[in-house]
């Protein structure tokens, strides 16, 4: 048995099995590149669904955690602590919002959106006590705390884990009619992502995301973008809501925050929002602690460049270019999204997404599938445009071979 073999019989026998990974046991890594138990390296085009953006073991934040380490990781927040006010205020600045909330996850995050969306509409609006209704999209991927899955559409991810929390409506992603039908005395949100990651990097219709700014602006509702995937450069600006010139009432953001070394998330808003909060209302021991807000703050300085905007964006149309290529042969069905960020939906001809994936496995790179037939491609975004056109070219070969 191989020492690969070895390992995932090992996580499979005292693991549950809440994921089913490409069997690869990653040892190592450095910046676009993993390395395996067997020596054997691959090029990570998954970035741990936008976690690591600014790649593995990115020296800037190694060193940040390993300063932090050797001074305080932890005091809860029963105490202040010298890293916490910087955070909270370069991160409002890089949002040009007010007040931060920071949590570990993204779901923790997606959960105190939801609460701070109540609170205000019963605080502020003046809804009705237990009457609060956020609208939400189907097919949305926001987490799978008991609450979120309750207004998932996704069967895997909500069957037999009812009862559900209500207080959640569904409406069709893109349709701006739909949303405003939706919209009534009682709603205190819309929760979207600008782009739908999970379902396989959806982008939604020119105009649609300023339509829901414009919709929610003039009926009293917040507009809550879920940017813990698109977020922080991923698709060649800060956030994904900037392509359409929107900014949101609230940012839920995560993954790349915490630069592929600690959880970190963080939800920003108004002070008029995020204001409705007293003490003991909501809280998290691990959330703002000082080792997250060291590699947090070395993340927003690394946003403030916007070099890794600008490298996303550029790297991202030649991806797109030559996914492009890909789907003019028939091999590809269609490809989506923005920046280094894509879904490609492989013709069931040529295989499922997961057997595109495991043959990419056996070339030397890394990818997944999300619902079927699609892979995701989200590489780091540090990645060389020469790493970057091999691994498509691995593609291209699984595809055309």
């Amino acid at each position: 048995m191989t020492s690969t073999e070895r390992g995932i019989a090992a996580a499979e026998a005292h693991s549950a099995h809440n994921y089913h990974p490409l069997p690869v046991v990653v040892a190592t890594a450095e910046g676009a590149w993993v390395t395996d138990v067997e020596g054997r390296r691959y090029l990570d085009m998954l970035a741990g669904y936008s976690a690591l953006n600014f790649g593995h073991g990115n020296r800037r934040l190694l060193d940040a955690a390993k300063a932090q380490l050797e001074r305080v990781t932890l005091t809860s927040r029963a105490f202040h602590h010298d890293r916490f006010a910087d955070f909270c205020t370069q991160l409002a600045e890089l949002c040009g919002m007010e007040l931060v909330l920071p949590m570990n996850t993204g779901a923790e995050a997606v959960e105190t959106a939801v609460k701070t969306a109540r609170k205000w509409g019963y605080k502020v609006k003046g809804v009705p006590d237990g009457r609060a209704k956020i609208i939400v999209a189907d097919n949305n991927f926001h987490g799978r705390t008991t609450t979120i899955v309750s207004f998932s559409t996704d069967p895997e991810a909500r069957a037999d884990f009812g009862p559900y929390t209500p207080g959640f409506e569904i409406v069709p992603y893109g349709d701006l009619a739909a949303l405003e039908a939706a919209v009534d005395a009682n709603t205190v949100a819309v929760l979207l992502e600008p782009i739908q990651g999970e379902a396989g990097v959806l982008v939604p219709p020119p105009g649609y995301l300023a339509g829901v700014r414009e919709l929610t602006r003039s009926r009293n509702v917040l507009f809550i973008a879920d940017e813990i995937q698109s977020g922080l450069g991923r698709t060649g600006r800060t956030f994904a809501c900037e392509h359409e010139g929107v900014v949101p009432d609230m940012y839920v953001l995560g993954k790349a925050l915490g630069g592929g070394v600690v959880p970190v998330s963080a939800v920003v808003s108004s002070r008029e929002v995020l204001g409705v909060f007293a003490p003991g209302e909501h809280g998290s021991t691990f959330g703002g602690n000082p080792l997250a807000c060291a590699v947090a703050l070395e993340v927003v300085a690394m946003l403030r460049t916007g070099e890794f905007q600008q490298r996303a964006a550029e790297l991202g149309e030649h991806l797109h270019s030559e996914l492009a290529q890909l789907a003019a042969g028939g091999a590809v069905t269609a490809v989506r999204g923005r920046g280094l960020w894509a879904g490609v939906d492989i013709n069931p001809s040529h295989g499922t997404g997961r057997e595109i994936s495991e043959q990419l496995m056996t070339r030397g790179v890394l990818v997944k599938d999300t619902h079927g037939s699609t892979i995701r491609i989200a590489p780091p975004l540090v990645i060389s445009k020469e790493d970057l056109d091999w691994g498509l070219d691995q593609l291209r070969g699984v595809l055309e071979g």
